[in-house]
């Protein structure tokens, strides 16, 4: 493993995520827009990891000939339909349950029907899904998750340590890649070492690749960063 001057590393291959306590793949769907959810929701083995740029990310283009993967495909279909961001998705499900925070949330469903998966949770470690219509913006139902005692208890100790909102998390990383935040969750660092971090995924509208991000969640420093060109 190699890391650049600013420490910050690249993987290469799929991204393995946060290890979370599994609320958000719970409710995963047909139709995701990625493959899977955390560290639980691909077969892949972990990527190795290399240097990487604290800058920006440029664009790179899909291939030599210019055509689009079966990912990138999809995302150039579903991303231009959602007309609520993530930001407004988990406005309208932190509504759904009252004192409660965001954990997750994840542009999923077809080209003529996007939606947002999304987890809230309150400070007990009491997790709830709520979709939310990504055109029109409205939640449904929240439905509640694992009332197992040790998830709560976890997940109520996550929560305390995040000093970094969501909101906070997405920003660092779109002030590093421009594009659209389509995942965004809150788990444990990859690394471990009782590291609290947001993973955060953006698509760059010029060649629809997804750049992931892992953010510490208490000073929003980027561990690593991984450009998804498969």
């Amino acid at each position: 493993m190699d890391t650049n001057r600013s420490g910050v590393v690249v993987r290469r291959g799929r991204p393995a995520g946060p290890r979370t306590i599994g609320l958000v793949c719970a409710v995963a769907a047909a139709g995701a827009l990625l493959s899977g959810c955390g560290s639980g929701g691909s077969d892949t083995a972990s990527p190795q990891k290399s240097a990487a740029p604290s800058r920006a990310v440029p664009a790179t283009a899909a291939s030599p000939s210019g055509s689009l993967n079966a990912d990138q495909a999809q995302r150039k279909a579903l991303v231009p339909r959602a007309k609520v961001d993530y930001g407004q998705a988990l406005k309208a499900a932190i509504a759904a349950v009252p004192s409660s925070e965001a954990i997750a949330a994840e542009l999923k469903g077809t080209p003529s029907s996007p939606y947002w998966d999304t987890v809230v949770a309150t400070t007990d470690g009491t997790a709830y899904s709520v979709r939310v219509d990504a055109v029109s913006g409205k939640a449904q139902k929240p439905q509640p998750q694992s009332d197992d005692p040790d998830d709560k208890q976890e997940l109520a100790a996550r929560l305390g340590k995040a000093t970094v909102t969501a909101q906070q998390a997405a920003q660092t990383a779109t002030e590093k890649t421009k594009g659209t935040v389509t995942t965004i969750e809150l788990g444990d660092a990859d690394h471990g070492n009782d590291t609290v971090a947001w993973t955060v995924g953006v698509v760059t509208t010029d060649d629809w690749n997804e750049t992931t991000y892992e953010i510490d969640a208490t000073n929003r420093k980027v561990l690593w960063m991984h450009v998804d060109q498969d």
